[in-house]
Formats: structure tokens, sequence, C-alpha cells
């Protein structure tokens, strides 16, 4: 197993110490308290959102590795939102909703919650919610946008694990884009496979109802449900002018050429990608040993 860093945590915040001794630093924390005053922090359970958006058609995704039969960002399923709440609550389940922003159909939860004034310019149009069962996870991945991310859990418990851009020459990153390979199991990391993952420092965070966890530009990160819950992120663009630069090259350039050629080669360029993960990964490891 991992030797995990715990993130540092605190009940409460300024704006003034958050920015300089977090953002600036570009360093991972957990708020315990800072929803306390917020509505959601009494409303938002899963009764709740069936009660306002149970008849809403959700998209559903699985943990399938990536498919050239499948199109990028393709649901697995859809079905009414009552129903997939109905579905955690009996049993574990793999099926998650991931990166929708329900609360664009469901104007009324916005007056919910506030935007933290944390220093950072948040995208009020774009708060995105995610939701698990038991035991399901979002692979180890990093944002296409390196953004900013104030992550707010709600309703049971849910476990983050975030790694360093630093550590990227390690993660066996799959070119052309922002995922690992996905047979890397961060549960149970088989270091005989995958050695490079012996030089990663990854950090852990247990986040309960009510807590946010602040993820900074780039951050990989691997979410596991403990127990049935959601979650909401705000998002504020990078602001480092490397990371900004490669933000652009990741949506405009990378992303475009990745999805050209899976057309062209199917699964033949998915493993040729796979493939390279390794070698390029083990190369840069063999400068370390």
């Amino acid at each position: 197993m991992f030797n995990y860093i715990e993130i540092e945590r605190v009940e409460k915040i300024s704006k003034e110490d958050f920015y300089n001794n977090f953002y600036k630093k570009q360093k991972p924390v957990v708020i315990e308290k800072i929803t306390q005053n917020w509505p959601a922090f009494t409303k938002w359970d899963f009764e709740y959102i069936k009660q306002v958006a149970g008849d809403k058609i959700v998209p559903l995704y699985n943990n399938d590795p990536v498919s050239a039969d499948k199109k990028v960002n393709e649901p697995d399923a859809r079905m009414k939102m009552e129903d997939y709440i109905d579905l955690l609550h009996k049993g574990p389940t793999d099926l998650r909703i991931f990166l929708f922003n329900l609360l664009k159909q469901v104007p009324e939860m916005q007056k919910d919650f506030e935007f933290p004034d944390l220093g950072l310019n948040l995208f009020k149009s774009m708060p995105m919610l995610f939701f698990g069962g038991a035991g399901s996870n979002v692979f180890m991945h990093f944002d296409i946008d390196l953004a900013n991310i104030l992550h707010f859990h709600f309703s049971g418990k849910k476990q983050c694990i975030l790694v360093s851009p630093e550590d990227t020459k390690f993660m066996y990153k799959v070119p052309y884009s922002t995922i690992c390979r996905e047979d890397i199991n961060f549960d149970q990391p088989d270091f005989e496979k995958f050695p490079a993952l012996k030089r990663i420092k990854p950090f852990r965070a247990d986040l309960s109802h009510g807590e946010m966890l602040y993820m900074p530009e780039g951050w990989w990160h691997y979410m596991k449900y403990i127990t049935p819950g959601f979650s909401m992120s705000l998002r504020s663009l990078a602001k480092r002018p490397s990371n900004f630069t490669q933000a652009i090259l990741n949506i405009f350039v990378k992303r475009h050429y990745d999805n050209y050629m899976r057309k062209k080669k199917g699964q033949e360029w998915i493993d040729y990608k796979n493939e390279l993960a390794i070698k390029n990964t083990h190369r840069e490891l063999s400068m370390f040993e």
C-alpha cells in the first residue's frame, strides 16, 4: 500500500489565509465548516434530491476501460434521478453521475449555496454534481482544464486521493489524455507491474457531509465513495502561465487529435497509447535508479 500524506485540515479560514497559504503555494486543504451557514448543509440529502429532481433524466457512467467503440464521455446508461437514488440504497453499484450540471435543470437548488470568497474567480455557471454508491470510484485523472477545484461533499463519506503534478512522470499517464493506465488499482497497487508508483507521494483525505477539499491546478485525483453520497465542484481557471497554456493545448489540440486517431485507428490507437504509457514512465524511472 501507499504511505499516504494526510491533507491538512482547518475548521474555517479567512480569504487571506487561504490565498496565501494554500492557493499561492498550490497546496491542498480540507475546510471542515465552510458550508455550515448554507441552506444546503441541512437540506442536501438524497430525499431532498428526489423531491426537487426526482423526475430528471441523468447520465450514468461505469468503470469499463476506454473503448474505441464508445464515444468520449458517452453515458453507459440513463434513468430518472429517483430511480438512480433507489438503486444506490439497494447496495453497491459502479454506476455514477459524473460532471453533471443538475442545478441548471433545477434552478431552486442554486439558492442553497454560496460561492465562497476565497480569492478565486469561480465560474458561476458551472457548479457540477457527482453521485456514487458505496464502493464506487472515479478513476485516477486530472481535469483537462487544469482548474483550481473546490470540492464540497454531502451525505455520507468519501475518500479522496490526490497526487501532485510533480509526480506525473511516475503515474503511467496515457498520452493525449488526462488519465493513467486504467488497469492500475490505486486501492491495491501492483508495484511489480508498475514499479514507478513507488516513487509517488499520494495525499489523502476522508470527506464528511459539508466538508470542502481544495484541489490545486492539475493535481491528479481518485475518488472513492465509502457510503452512497454526492458532491459539488466549483472551479476557477488555472492562473499559472504554464498550466493555462497546457489547458488550452489539452482542450483545443490534444483532445481533437486523440478523437481523430480513435476514429481512424480504433482499438489499435488505444492499445498503442497504453503501451507508450509504460515505455515513457519506465524511461523516466530509469533516470532515478
